[in-house]
C-alpha cells in the first residue's frame, strides 16, 4: 500500500515522501491518527503542486540547519551525573540532558532530533547524532563526569 506521510515518522519517512507499507500499518494506525494518507492520482499531484510551491523555503531550511551544523560541529560537551563509587550512574544520561547541555551553551535544540546509540550507564566519553534536517546530521562528542 502506498501512502503520502503528513509527518516525520522514525524509521519510516520523512513528511511528504511516498512510501511503501503494509495495509494494517497504514489503514489501522497512519491514517486514522492522521499520521499519512492514502497515494491516489490526485493526492499525488497535489504532493507535487505544493513541493514545487515550497522548494525555495526548503532550501532555507536545509541552509539554516547546515548553519547549525557547521556552528555545532566544534561542540563538546560535559555532563554531570551522580555516580557510585565504581563510576556507575544512578539513573542514565539522555537526550533531554544533552539539550539542556545545548541549551546553556545558546543552541535552542528539541531533544526529539538527538539520538544515543547507546544506554548510557557509566563514566565516560559518549556520541550524540542530532538530526537537524533529513539531510542534514552532526555528532556532538560528550562527557559523562561524576558530580
Amino acid at each position: 500500500m502506498k501512502i503520502i506521510l503528513k509527518e516525520d515518522i522514525p524509521n519510516l519517512g520523512y513528511k511528504d515522501d511516498v512510501v511503501e507499507v503494509k495495509k494494517g500499518y497504514g489503514r489501522n494506525y497512519l491514517i486514522p491518527y492522521g499520521k499519512a494518507i492514502i497515494a491516489s492520482d490526485s493526492a499525488l499531484k497535489v504532493l507535487a503542486e505544493n513541493q514545487k510551491q515550497r522548494a525555495h523555503k526548503l532550501a532555507k531550511i536545509k541552509a539554516d540547519a547546515e548553519a547549525l551544523a557547521a556552528s555545532l560541529k566544534d561542540v563538546a560537551l560535559t555532563i554531570g551525573a551522580k555516580t557510585s563509587s565504581t563510576g556507575t550512574i544512578f539513573g542514565s544520561v539522555n537526550n533531554i540532558q544533552i539539550a539542556e547541555a545545548l541549551e546553556k551553551l545558546g543552541f535552542n535544540i528539541d531533544r526529539k532530533v538527538i539520538s544515543i546509540n547507546d544506554s548510557i550507564k557509566e563514566v565516560g566519553s559518549y556520541k550524540a547524532v542530532l538530526k537537524l534536517h533529513k539531510e542534514v546530521s552532526v555528532e556532538i562528542p560528550f562527557e559523562v563526569v561524576s558530580e
